[in-house]
């Protein structure tokens, strides 16, 4: 034993630090169109190379090219521009309003708005999505409500859910979005059990979920993969990948050993590697998923390659765990920008609707806030009587007693 020295493991570190110039001179961004597009029906184990390359449609041109490019509508294109300026511009006014201390806690995904979007418009009416609370889009891009979704935010006396959930954890059956968890992971497994009974119903409906790149470190999501291996349900398994899990950069989770795609390799699940921040190409691959699902060829694992723009939440400060310039040097750009300037290239769009446009929603959050903080801020308005509404079909004794003394 004296010929070996004292045992040691490491901890993956970050490539730069607060102060540091930003660096991605390793990450590797493939041409926009190289990257080549299977069958619906291709086994998982010819198509390995799509876990490890990157989806990539716009080029620098703002032209889609490759064979992923699709001839989209030109009215859903301007749909998914406008619901992304619409959720920008909601995140905006949301952070503001955490700011002047009228909601206690906000979670903006700015950077990230064409993934949300651009599968919610490759699903159908009755697919369910199993979301964490950075797919606001989802919602946003259907036309949810806006002044119930920030009566949420408030928990104010308009709050559909009553202040049993944390502001942001949405939860609406008909927009096929279900109840986030704040425990994170567990909407991994409750989305392949969905589609699993989706299909032992007989029924049509899908199911999508989603996970952010921190969290595959969890057991459920291994969990979630057994299961959707062995019995092959209809499901897309998206791994939001934008860099940061709160103040851990992507190494931690394991991130710098392999991709996060190529974890579905091991467990035989068809994967795929998408630049995130590029709305042709999520919308390309959303569809090829969705419709390997629809046609009972199993489960598909996407890993959307994105960037957290904006801290993890209204609690954090990004600037003590990474440069402040890092955002603006991250390779991929800004999605927003890159569907407007493809929209311009192709005469559907102009700079001055972009700024009309992005006024418009600057004002209808505005004239939202404001009647939502009508019905009351920071949980103003609500009453006692919902801690005990909803819970129990046949309510205990002793919550009957604690209600009475309540007088609620």
């Amino acid at each position: 034993m004296n010929d070996y020295g004292p045992l040691s493991f490491k901890v993956p570190e970050p490539p730069v630090r607060p102060g540091d110039e930003p660096d991605f001179s390793d990450f590797e961004v493939p041409r926009a169109g190289t990257v080549r597009k299977p069958d619906i029906d291709t086994d998982a184990r010819d198509i390995k190379d799509l876990a490890t390359t990157m989806i990539r449609v716009l080029n620098r041109d703002a032209e889609a090219v490759g064979p992923w490019a699709e001839d989209i509508d030109k009215d859903l294109l301007l749909h998914a521009l406008r619901s992304m300026l619409k959720t920008r511009a909601f995140d905006e006014r949301m952070m503001t309003l955490q700011r002047q201390g009228k909601t206690s806690f906000y979670m903006k995904c700015t950077g990230e708005e064409a993934i949300a979007i651009g599968q919610q418009l490759a699903l159908s009416p009755g697919d369910m999505n199993f979301p964490t609370y950075r797919q606001q889009g989802l919602l946003l891009c259907q036309d949810y409500p806006v002044v119930d979704m920030i009566c949420q935010i408030l928990s104010n006396a308009r709050d559909p859910l009553h202040g049993r959930q944390l502001p942001v954890l949405y939860s609406s059956k008909k927009h096929g979005f279900f109840t986030i968890s704040g425990n994170l992971g567990t909407q991994y497994i409750h989305a392949v059990g969905w589609a699993m009974a989706s299909a032992i119903k007989g029924d049509t409906k899908i199911a999508a979920a989603w996970i952010g790149d921190g969290s595959t470190a969890e057991s459920d999501f291994h969990a979630a993969l057994v299961n959707a291996s062995v019995y092959k349900p209809p499901v897309v398994l998206n791994i939001v990948n934008n860099q940061w899990a709160i103040s851990s950069f992507q190494g931690i989770a394991g991130g710098d050993s392999a991709t996060f795609a190529e974890r579905a390799l091991g467990f035989g699940i068809p994967s795929l590697r998408v630049d995130g921040n590029d709305f042709m190409a999520v919308h390309a691959a959303s569809k090829w998923a969705v419709e390997r699902a629809r046609r009972n060829l199993g489960p598909t694992l996407i890993e959307w390659v994105t960037y957290r723009v904006a801290p993890h939440s209204t609690s954090d400060d990004p600037s003590r765990y990474r440069p402040r310039e890092e955002s603006s040097a991250w390779p991929l750009g800004d999605p927003i920008l890159r569907l407007k300037n493809h929209l311009i290239k192709k005469g559907n769009w102009s700079e001055e609707r972009h700024t009309q446009a992005e006024a418009e929603f600057d004002e209808e959050m505005r004239v939202a806030a404001k009647e939502a903080e009508s019905y009351g801020v920071m949980g103003g308005g609500s009453s006692a009587r919902d801690i005990f509404e909803d819970v129990f079909k046949d309510m205990p004794p002793h919550l009957v007693a604690q209600r009475q003394k309540l007088g609620v």
